[in-house]
């Protein structure tokens, strides 16, 4: 045993994290994210990990991936196993400490009273253990579960989540796709303005420091007397270019009957409605009009313009409450009880086309009805994998409940002429594990922030009812 407290002692500043099995079911390739760290794996991990290898579900999948990678790891020690693994090679050089594995069997000193036939305490116990053997080092649980964390920190040992999936620490940070412009901004900034009219709209090429905090796409307004609504077209330095919005408040501007009923909403129809804008992001609490404005943008997209041949729309099916058991019929029938958001709002756009009168009584309604519904696919998720979308327009609904490597595989499904929709509110977080700063959606807003091809829109104020706005905010 000496020989491995000495090599463990070797440098006493980096820390030993003892990884739960969740941590690396969440992210497989967390054992290459603790830098110059080193990390300790307990037999009982490795067990846990062997008991949800099979399936195919992301679990399953994710457990298999991490095995693989530990198996790629010790294939590589020429040493003693006991000694730790060095993980530079295989990490190609983003981890610079050691993997030790259990190899030894370790006698749990757990408290009386604390169950030692579960994996959970079996784990503390290996944490205890090294403490005492090694009480030089920072002996550290990593795991995603909150009651382990809790255990851990009632036996007086050091417990963190594991951070590198988060996006943000604060999604109070989080970019909102829009800015406002301070009351001086034309006096700091407007010394060599330059404007001209193109095609309908206004350009205005400013220069200054607060344009460098600018991205391309985001929604840059002043209120006031003359309110000016514009998005930064163009970027180059402390150079920008703003152009001016489509007033889609207005009832000739409509899109499928429906307008803009803020400032918000007119801002996410304009980017909706643009052709160039390949990728966007809706956030907002419920009743903000994600859906109704997305699904208005869709049809008069596919029905009146012909950019796209048909809505695809797709949706993450964590249920509420209880899970109602198998559905049957075709996968249409079986994602039909999750897409009621879906149903209610085609009611209410088939409702804005009856009130024009311009489809002709009911046998008019049912035929645009119909010929709605034949260009709205209901697809799942679990169909996915290696498909590819060619002109169509892509809405992802609750897509905060999506890990990172989901969003990837849905977004990388886009073909030529496809426009990918993603829609979600991250305080409604169903899916285990997933927090508001590891969501998927959060990544894309991050990581697609500035790219010329994409917009978001973080949408503040209900539109449904009075008594939802209330429900809002008083439950």
């Amino acid at each position: 045993m000496a020989t491995r407290k000495s090599a463990a002692v070797k440098a006493p500043t980096t820390k030993l994290f003892v990884l739960d099995t969740n941590v690396l079911m969440h992210d497989p390739t967390s054992l290459y994210r603790f830098e110059e760290h080193d990390i300790f794996v307990p037999i009982m991990t490795l067990e846990e990990l062997d008991n949800n290898k099979k399936g195919m579900s992301e679990v399953a999948r994710n457990a298999r991936q991490a095995s693989r990678m530990m198996d790629e790891v010790v294939s590589t020690c020429e040493h003693h196993i006991e000694q730790g693994i060095p993980l530079e090679a295989p990490s190609r050089g983003q981890a610079t400490g050691r993997l030790f594995l259990q190899t030894q069997a370790i006698d749990p000193s757990l408290p009386v009273g604390v169950p030692t036939a579960k994996a959970d305490n079996q784990i503390l116990a290996v944490i205890m253990f090294l403490c005492k053997q090694f009480p030089e080092r920072h002996v550290i649980l990593v795991s995603k579960d909150i009651n382990m964390r809790i255990k851990a920190r009632a036996l007086d040992l050091e417990a963190q989540d594991y951070f590198n999936d988060k996006v943000l620490e604060d999604t109070d940070l989080l970019y909102t796709g829009m800015r406002e412009l301070p009351a001086d901004f034309w006096d700091t900034h407007g010394k060599d303005m330059t404007s001209w009219k193109e095609g309908g709209r206004t350009y205005y090429k400013v220069r200054g420091p607060l344009c460098a905090d600018m991205f391309v796409n985001e929604l840059v307004y002043q209120e006031g007397d003359k309110p000016l609504y514009t998005i930064v077209k163009q970027k180059d330095g402390m150079e920008v270019v703003l152009e001016s919005l489509i007033d889609f408040t207005h009832q000739k501007n409509n899109v499928w009957g429906i307008v803009a009923r803020n400032r918000e909403q007119n801002f996410a129809l304009n980017l909706l409605m643009n052709p160039d804008v390949d990728f966007v992001s809706l956030l907002g609490q419920a009743g903000t009009g994600k859906t109704l404005l997305t699904l208005a943008a869709g049809l008069t997209q596919i029905l009146e313009t012909k950019r796209y041949a048909e809505i695809i729309m797709t949706r993450v099916t964590v249920p509420v409450g209880e899970d109602i058991g198998f559905l049957p019929g075709t996968e249409e029938e079986k994602m039909a009880p999750w897409m009621g958001a879906l149903e209610d709002n085609l009611d209410v756009l088939n409702g804005n086309v009856d009130e024009g009168g311009s489809y002709g009584g009911e046998w008019g309604r049912a035929a645009t009805r119909d010929l709605i519904r034949t260009r709205i696919k209901v697809k799942s998720l679990n169909f996915m994998r290696g498909r590819t979308f060619i002109n169509k327009f892509l809405i992802i609904d609750e897509a905060q409940n999506l890990t990172s490597k989901q969003m990837k595989t849905l977004i990388t499904r886009a073909g030529p002429g496809t426009k990918v929709v993603c829609l979600g509110n991250i305080a409604q977080i169903d899916t285990p594990y997933l927090t508001e700063g590891s969501s998927g959606l959060t990544y894309v807003v991050d990581r697609f922030k500035g790219w010329t091809h994409s917009g978001h829109i973080t949408l503040q104020r209900g539109e449904r009812s009075r008594l939802a706005d209330y429900a809002a905010e008083a439950l």
